[in-house]
């Protein structure tokens, strides 16, 4: 009640505030007409103060039928939890007679299912990943719904449940032994398919246009290998492609793949070249000028080899030969003494030696330098690794990976083109050698004609 004195207090005080704003625009009123106005606007306001309290009254009485009837289905369903719950109970108690009552009259079938599960879900994951699935597909799905079967209802396997157990195991163990052919889509470089006729060998590989293939259980789908193994692989895989019958050797993977894959994965000469970085190419550069100038010195010297075996058998001097032009000495002077012909002699040796042994100092230092080279990049290699392990840990091996292959095949690159280089100095060493064995042995024998004809 106190409220609405005070609302109806508000409103005798708005109505005057609105007699006072009309009142401005209009005429004064006087007293009795203000006190009639006032009269009118309360009786208005207390008729709607009591139609707002009949709605306020009507709505409480429908909030309290609505508790009732909350409360009522609230009593109803604890009635049907007991209800239920004590149901479930029972239930219990039945399920639990009722498996006791399986199990015994189950006996050692038991065990037998329990066995056909274990062996379906294994026979699953087998018939998955294998060879033959590529040519007959679909067989772990029925391997698969039976153990889920078997492992999550009480439902039991038919007699043609594991009798089609048995006849897909003994069929993978047949067509293991088998070399069979087939026509399915092959996935080739590119990305795209195209019907091939593939051989199987057995549950080990795949081949087709003399290449060997890869299955993809998850996708049931053969792709070509994107890298081929070395052509002694691949030329038994062609072999075996175009026999019909015979005996033919086979490049066979017994792990299914698993050592195929490797073995691409394995990088080719080319490849273990370039993982020796700036300084493998620097070695190689080295060594193909040592092969170069090795070479164009086992071209001269074998020429300059036979001029002088010519030479030896005819007594003219010739200019085209290194013997030649020693001989010429002896006809250049012939009244000296013979102790200033052989210093004549020695000095004409002496003008031939640098065209005969001429760039074989090279050849011998790039002998020496290139083991240096290989290990500079031995320990730049190094050097990187250590860096990667102080960055990153040794927790992935890849990542050391870079660095230790820099280091050893620069070790192999230096080591590869010193060995060779050090035979082909030494064997155009001994050549050179030889031709001023004889050039010495023509100068000796002119020196003593020369002495017995002064003496």
């Amino acid at each position: 009640m106190k409220l609405l004195t005070k609302m109806t207090k508000m409103a005798v005080f708005a109505a005057g505030l609105g007699f006072a704003g009309s009142s401005l625009a209009a005429e004064p009123m006087d007293l009795d007409s203000l006190l009639k106005t006032l009269e009118q606007g309360k009786a208005q306001q207390s008729a709607e103060n009591k139609q707002r309290e009949q709605e306020f009254m009507a709505r409480q009485n429908e909030q309290v039928q609505m508790l009732k009837d909350t409360q009522a289905k609230r009593t109803a369903m604890l009635n049907e939890s007991e209800r239920l719950e004590t149901q479930f109970e029972e239930n219990e108690v039945k399920l639990a007679n009722l498996t006791d009552t399986l199990s015994n009259r189950m006996g050692s079938l038991k065990e037998l299912f329990g066995v056909l599960q274990q062996v379906a879900g294994d026979s699953s994951n087998k018939f998955m990943t294998s060879v033959v699935s590529a040519e007959l597909p679909g067989r772990s799905n029925f391997m698969d719904e039976l153990a889920q079967k078997m492992g999550s209802t009480s439902k039991l396997a038919s007699i043609d449940d594991i009798e089609k157990v048995w006849f897909e195991l003994q069929r993978e163990m047949t067509e293991q032994g088998k070399v069979s052919r087939f026509t399915t889509d092959v996935i080739v470089e590119g990305g795209s398919k195209a019907q091939k006729e593939v051989v199987r060998v057995g549950a080990f590989n795949l081949i087709a246009d003399g290449k060997y293939l890869e299955y993809t259980p998850a996708t049931n789908t053969i792709s070509q290998l994107t890298r081929q193994p070395s052509s002694r692989y691949t030329a038994t895989a062609a072999d075996l492609q175009q026999a019909n019958s015979g005996v033919v050797p086979f490049a066979l993977d017994p792990t299914g793949g698993s050592i195929l894959g490797l073995l691409v994965q394995a990088p080719d000469t080319e490849e273990q070249v370039h993982q020796g970085g700036t300084v493998g190419y620097i070695i190689l550069g080295v060594g193909l000028i040592a092969l170069l100038i090795a070479l164009e010195r086992f071209v001269s010297l074998m020429i300059m080899g036979s001029k002088i075996r010519r030479q030896l058998k005819d007594t003219v001097a010739r200019d085209d030969n290194p013997l030649g032009r020693v001989m010429k000495v002896k006809d250049q002077y012939p009244d000296v003494a013979y102790d200033t012909l052989e210093l004549k002699l020695s000095e004409a040796i002496i003008r031939e030696m640098p065209k005969i042994n001429r760039n074989l100092t090279l050849i011998k230092i790039i002998s020496v330098v290139a083991p240096l080279l290989g290990l500079l990049g031995t320990v730049t290699g190094m050097i990187n690794t250590f860096q990667a392990i102080t960055l990153f840990g040794t927790g992935d091996p890849k990542l050391m990976a870079g660095g230790i292959s820099q280091a050893l095949v620069t070790t192999v690159l230096g080591l590869v083109v010193a060995i060779p280089t050090v035979f082909l100095y030494t064997l155009l060493n001994t050549r050179s050698k030889n031709m001023l064995l004889i050039l010495q042995e023509q100068s000796a024998g002119i020196i003593a004609e020369r002495s017995e004809k002064g003496a």
